[in-house]
């Protein structure tokens, strides 16, 4: 019976000896369940053991502690080429001297595939990355999208279970690697194999995963959809690393079932309604995490309970929004203005010292622990 589950970390650890002759943990009793035909990220900065984690599935790695299973089977101390799994690089690792073609077939050929085997699923591959044409091109004489999509096709050609992908567009600019970022999506949905990705750009994650592990110190901080870790975030990292977050310091005053009213000493006010993560109690002191673009800006004439004034320091116009930055009795504040209406009258956007309301709403905001 085939397994539910294409990956599974099981309390697995990764100690390196550093050159001072101390022990790391690199990886600290991670446990990952990663189905199948799933689009999974590891998301974190450097050090997080996410590429630890990554190269240990692979099979360059093998565990400390703890096991590795590919669909069911154990497979911690296997070696690479024994594992239905394949690997891209973000350096691509082409080989310079050899064509295109040279370069899918070198596995296959490894393998001891038919000349016209490998016609036909080097042809197939490089089609799946719209690369029809290019077979006698050397790498060189290809852009950088072009060369990704290279190093794509080499890793499909061998049809793995699982294909790994290690900050793949990390080399690309911004525009080519938002393109690139649609078509991995859709390629891995055509295709229903699982990729496991490992980056630490944020919106890449958000934008390609259907479940992210958001990593720091070798332990995952949450694992969830992107939806869930970055409305819901499990601690105070995790809201702070994905995406942009407000936190204001205050103390529990009273919690029903999943709400708690907290008094904010920088608002000077007692805020209800408020979400919270789990394991508070009545009178601990907390963070409130608010996003930016969840803040309103309105005019004092709106009747609310959760009206703040401040005064604007700062202002950044970067296109599709306005990032506004307001002073409220001390507590810096960010907030996020969409650009809906096409404007050039500088009297319609907000000015450094310009008086302000903002309108906090409790179920747009969460109440987290302070650690």
């Amino acid at each position: 019976m085939a397994s539910e589950f294409a990956v599974e970390m099981r309390d697995v650890v990764k100690r390196f000896i550093t050159p001072e002759g101390n022990e790391m943990a690199a990886v600290d009793h991670v446990t990952m369940r990663i189905k199948n035909g799933e689009f999974f990220s590891m998301l974190g900065s450097s050090g997080c053991g996410k590429t630890t984690s990554l190269r240990m599935i692979a099979g360059f790695e093998w565990p400390t502690e703890g096991e590795i299973y590919i669909e069911g089977i154990p497979m911690g101390h296997t070696p690479p080429f024994q594992r239905k799994v394949n690997t891209v690089f973000q350096s691509y690792a082409l080989f310079q001297h050899l064509t295109v073609f040279q370069n899918l077939a070198f596995g296959l050929e490894m393998e001891g595939a038919g000349t016209d085997e490998i016609k036909k699923r080097v042809g197939h591959a490089l089609e799946m990355v719209q690369l029809t044409g290019m077979d006698r091109r050397k790498p060189k004489q290809l852009s950088g999208g072009q060369q990704q999509r290279v190093a794509l096709a080499r890793a499909l050609v061998k049809t793995p279970d699982v294909l790994l992908l290690d900050e793949p567009l990390g080399a690309l600019d911004l525009k080519l690697r938002k393109e690139m970022q649609l078509e991995l999506k859709a390629l891995q949905q055509q295709l229903g194999i699982t990729f496991i990705y490992v980056t630490h750009d944020q919106e890449e994650a958000l934008t390609m995963s259907d479940r992210i592990a958001v990593m720091s110190k070798g332990k995952v901080q949450q694992m969830g959809t992107p939806v869930e870790v970055y409305e819901r975030p499990a601690n105070k990292f995790v809201a702070d690393f994905i995406g942009e977050s407000n936190f204001l310091e205050g103390t529990i005053k009273s919690l029903s079932k999943d709400e708690a009213s907290v008094f904010i000493p920088s608002l000077n006010a007692e805020v209800k309604g408020m979400p919270i993560s789990e394991g508070l109690v009545t009178g601990e002191e907390v963070v409130v995490c608010v996003r930016p673009e969840k803040i309103k800006l309105v005019d004092k004439s709106v009747k609310s309970d959760g009206l703040f004034p401040g005064r604007v320091t700062n202002t950044v116009y970067i296109g599709a929004d306005t990032q506004v930055f307001v002073d409220v009795n001390g507590a810096k504040l960010k907030v996020w203005e969409q650009n809906r209406i096409s404007r050039l009258d500088p009297k319609s956007f907000y000015t450094v010292g310009q008086e302000v309301w903002l309108m906090l709403v409790p179920e747009n905001t969460l109440v987290l622990k302070k650690d």
